[in-house]
């Protein structure tokens, strides 16, 4: 279930330190986006946090769930979103350094991946791209 319009515009005031906080209908739940990366995530009004292999402790120890996932084809898919320590709605300084390490964490798993396709046509000069 994606975010309700209050939820979204709670976490937008709470997070307006990180920039410019946008948020995304995606596959039936919210994205939540800064500087054009998804660093957190929304389904029934319940915020996930981006994790990666830097953070992914601290998730594992604050955890009161297990990660966000969804099955297909009879299996469980463990997505890199971990839920939010509750405690973090009612402490806005602290939400904003959780959200600050989620970001990081999308900034360096964006960091791995290759340039798509898309990606070399818009860096790539002309005459590069003739040759594509």
């Amino acid at each position: 279930m994606v975010a309700s319009q209050g939820f979204a515009e709670f976490l937008r005031e709470q997070l307006a330190p990180l920039g410019r906080v946008t948020m995304r209908r995606m596959f039936g739940k919210t994205g939540v986006f800064c500087d054009k990366l998804m660093f957190g995530m929304v389904t029934d009004d319940t915020l996930y946090f981006r994790v990666d292999d830097q953070n992914r402790a601290a998730f594992k120890e604050a955890a009161t769930s297990p990660p966000l996932s969804y099955e297909k084809h009879g299996r469980t898919i463990d997505l890199s979103f971990w839920r939010a320590p509750e405690r973090l709605l009612d402490e806005p300084d602290e939400l904003v350094i959780w959200a600050r390490a989620a970001l990081a964490a999308a900034r360096r798993v964006a960091a791995k991946r290759e340039p798509t396709h898309r990606t070399v046509r818009r860096l790539a000069p002309p005459a590069l791209i003739r040759r594509l």
